[in-house]
């Protein structure tokens, strides 16, 4: 190793050590934590039962706290299956276990009440240019918001964006009242159209856009004997009341919860302030340029940015009509991103969840669209541009992209996991109260 390699090597290992130091230096997290007895409005917004099962785990540990917070909605906004039904399934689970929780805390709600604010969202997505319709979950956004309360709603986003979207859109005056935390990554590419809608019309929203280090919540970290995915369920989750058990069938036993950093930024954190130590992370303030506009097919040699917004403005082919259609598909997967006619032109739009070369196809029953190809590679942002905080968008925030604090290729994720222990430690002891009521 030359010595030009070796200073190398000495500054990577002296900035993690110092990024560990700087924060590893709180372990008690200062701020208004729900278990340091502040309380905070919340309505979920949730996937459960649509493409991902462990919204189900992450259904479970909000209503073992549910105690500490003031519920105010619970709305299935899904893209796939998931309706408002699988919401109510944990809810019964709740019910069965709920005398043992209440003698632990009278704060802990009924199950009815908590029934009677489960509401339907959106089922589908929402077009390229502006969102749906009116939905029971967007209007209940918009009761929720415009309650005579100082305190903000926190509305922790699950999956889809739709709801919010449509809320916004028929009310924007509740947007500051509004305190989102949004799961993206995975729930961007299907819901890229409402993001996109919010991100150009609704700057001002105050919005944590998680793409990538809520996965500290179950990669990395202290995954040593009790504290293993696997094995913390068998430990201290299955056997533990309805609930417990309930959640141990979800992904074979494993935990994932990956929406759950949403609700323990609540926790133990400072709701204020998205850059400070918390349970569900620690962000910075977005930056400017994360949309890529092509107006033409793309090649490999083309980049955008990795969880950014990436558009495709094609020439609409002569005769092309509303009657016709066309779509992308990428990687062969899911969501096709449908082709929307805007004058001239028809407009795609998609958002890569991983930093990659994409390739995608075009179907469409206009021949001279039918079976075009390309590919684009999508790159992390250059740190350069990272620094530079958005005037357009003063109180959004995103993924840590320094590299140390990075688990693997998963961007801020250590400044979860950091705290592995600590909020597992805290699951267990909740789950013990489904188990048996407290002694008296």
């Amino acid at each position: 190793m030359n010595l030009r390699m070796l200073k190398g090597v000495k500054l990577i290992t002296l900035t993690m050590m110092a990024w560990t130091l700087v924060h590893d230096n709180c372990h008690a997290i200062a701020g208004d934590g729900a278990l340091d007895g502040h309380r905070h409005r919340v309505l979920v917004s949730t996937d459960i039962g649509g493409t991902d099962p462990d919204d189900f785990q992450s259904m479970v540990h909000l209503l073992v706290y549910a105690d500490l917070f003031d519920l105010e909605g619970l709305v299935s906004s899904p893209f796939g299956p998931g309706r408002k039904s699988d919401i109510l399934t944990v809810i019964d689970h709740y019910e069965r276990d709920y005398k043992n929780l209440k003698s632990y805390s009278e704060k802990y709600p009924a199950a009815d009440a908590l029934r009677a604010i489960t509401k339907q969202g959106e089922t589908e997505e929402a077009n390229s240019t502006r969102v749906g319709t009116s939905t029971e979950g967007s209007q209940w956004i918009i009761q929720c918001a415009k309650r005579d309360d100082p305190r903000p709603l926190h509305i922790l986003v699950w999956g889809g964006l739709e709801d919010l979207a449509q809320a916004l859109h028929d009310a924007p005056e509740i947007l500051h009242k509004l305190r989102v935390y949004w799961i993206g990554g995975p729930n961007k590419k299907w819901s890229v159209n409402a993001y996109n809608y919010i991100e150009q019309n609704h700057p001002k929203l105050w919005m944590i856009e998680a793409n990538a280090t809520y996965r500290g919540w179950f990669v990395g970290g202290n995954q040593q004997g009790q504290w293993g995915n696997q094995e913390f369920v068998s430990k201290h989750i299955a056997g533990h009341g309805s609930l417990g058990d309930y959640f141990s069938t979800q992904l074979k036993g494993t935990i994932k919860m990956g929406d759950t950093p949403s609700v323990a930024r609540l926790l133990k954190g400072d709701s204020n302030h998205p850059d400070k130590p918390s349970w569900g992370g620690q962000y910075v303030r977005i930056w400017d340029d994360r949309k890529t506009v092509f107006n033409r097919l793309t090649t490999e040699a083309d980049k955008a940015e990795a969880f950014g917004v990436t558009e495709f403005v094609l020439p609409r082919p002569d005769g092309y009509s509303s009657q016709n259609s066309a779509a992308m598909i990428f990687n062969e997967g899911v969501p096709k991103s449908i082709g929307v006619i805007g004058g001239d032109v028809l407009r795609f739009r998609f958002s890569p969840r991983d930093a990659k070369v994409w390739s995608y196809v075009i179907e469409s029953d206009f021949a001279t669209l039918n079976g075009q190809t390309g590919k684009f590679d999508a790159v992390p942002p250059p740190i350069d541009r990272t620094k530079g905080a958005s005037t357009a968008h003063p109180n959004w925030w995103i993924d840590d992209p320094d590299p140390v604090a990075a688990e693997g290729v998963h961007p801020g994720a250590k400044s979860v996991n950091r705290w592995r222990v600590d909020f597992l430690g805290d699951f267990a002891k909740r789950m013990d109260r489904c188990r048996s009521a407290k002694a008296p």
